[in-house]
């Protein structure tokens, strides 16, 4: 039996639309709105959304205004999360707190004066190297221009395309980079520095996670989220990266290109750039191998740094990469593109451990939030999966 709540008043109902009752028509019923539900907002929920984005918008630009210290103070809180197990593991052995701290401490300065030094060494070589090649850059230009001229190309425009190819510029260019070492030395000094007032501190920070949990349980599995998945991130990148090194300074040696020791360094630095990092580190050698030896070498290390690196770090390494920190590869990809805006060429390289950093405390420490992490995620959780079964067929 059909009841009135079912279909709605009856077409000799005063409530009928007249023109509905004429043609005896029925109206179309609209769902009513869902009951409220315990705990509104006590604003509305749009509102909310755009103070959220006025407050972005603003910490944003603090952020870039304060690049030049927030990113150096950022690469210290990512390297003593990274070497804070060394702590535990000295205290596991029953060895005094600040016998960790030197263990810890001593091995991210050794890691970070070893790279830095090699980078600076190596520059300095090619700078004294480089003007050298003056006469190869000047040859170069001359086939060029030939084969310009022999393509019908008016020699006033080729005249104007290759003026502005000067090899004395790029060793001016080169030079103000070198004296550009000495502001990454101060930084430099201010990172070893605030390492070692963060080690210091990480001594007692296993007695206050344990009261933050008591207290906070929310916001110690936060930060736990956070730490976890930045050494994660850091041991797979550090080891692809020490792969691609030593395969890239191999096949540089082998192919005679000058310098392979720094490019390896390069490589094994850009490696920490996700998704374009081979890039940044294929354009030196390629045109330092032009310049030595002709296209034909230049193609060759194009060749082999697509085979090795595109492979490893464009391909397995990001697969890797989203399976430890829980970032998908397209969360990876923007993350690198948002942070190199915002810091620099220092944000391209934290663009990961920045990104769970935001993610911890905007979104893992809300229980109501969590769910974000999912679709930002490379894969479900497990346990999801598992709850969620397959699709039933329809």
């Amino acid at each position: 039996m059909l009841t009135a709540c079912s279909i709605g008043p009856g077409p000799d109902s005063e409530e009928y639309p007249v023109h509905m009752r004429r043609t005896g028509a029925r109206p179309v019923r609209v769902a009513p709105p869902p009951a409220v539900t315990a705990g509104a907002w006590a604003i509305p929920r749009g509102l909310i959304v755009l103070l959220a984005i006025a407050a972005a918008v603003v910490a944003i630009a603090g952020i870039k205004a304060f690049a030049g210290v927030l990113g150096p103070a950022f690469l210290a809180l990512m390297l003593t999360v990274a070497v804070h197990p060394l702590q535990r593991w000295a205290r596991a052995r029953g060895l005094r707190p600040w016998i960790g701290m030197t263990i810890a401490l001593g091995a991210v300065w050794l890691i970070l004066i070893v790279l830095l030094g090699a980078l600076v060494l190596s520059a300095a070589r090619l700078a004294t190297e480089l003007p050298d090649y003056t006469d190869r850059v000047n040859e170069l230009l001359a086939g060029l221009r030939s084969r310009l001229a022999d393509t019908g190309v008016d020699s006033s425009q080729i005249y104007n395309l290759l003026s502005g190819l000067d090899v004395d510029k790029v060793v001016s260019v080169l030079g103000a980079a070198l004296r550009g070492l000495v502001g990454v030395l101060s930084n430099l000094i201010f990172v070893l520095v605030l390492l070692m007032f963060m080690a210091f501190d990480a001594m007692g920070i296993g007695r206050k996670l344990a009261v933050v949990t008591a207290m906070r349980p929310e916001i110690a599995y936060a930060l736990e989220v956070f730490a976890v998945g930045t050494r994660k991130y850091l041991i797979v990148s550090t080891v692809f990266g020490a792969i691609v090194a030593v395969l890239d300074g191999i096949a540089l040696w082998l192919m005679g290109v000058p310098l392979p020791i720094l490019w390896a360094v390069l490589s094994f630095i850009t490696n920490y750039i996700p998704n374009i990092g081979f890039v940044i580190g294929l354009v030196p050698p390629a045109l330092l191998a032009l310049l030595n030896s002709g296209p034909t070498l230049m193609i060759w290390v194009i060749v082999v740094y697509c085979v090795i690196n595109f492979v490893i770090q464009s391909i397995i390494q990001p697969k890797y990469v989203g399976d430890s920190v829980g970032l998908s590869v397209t969360v990876t990809f923007l993350s690198l593109v948002f942070w190199s805006w915002v810091l620099g060429a220092l944000g391209a390289l934290l663009a990961v451990p920045l990104t769970l950093l935001v993610k911890a405390v905007l979104l893992d420490i809300d229980p109501t939030t969590r769910w974000v992490s999912v679709l930002v995620a490379d894969t479900a959780p497990a346990a999801l999966d598992a709850d969620v079964g397959p699709a039933s067929p329809r």
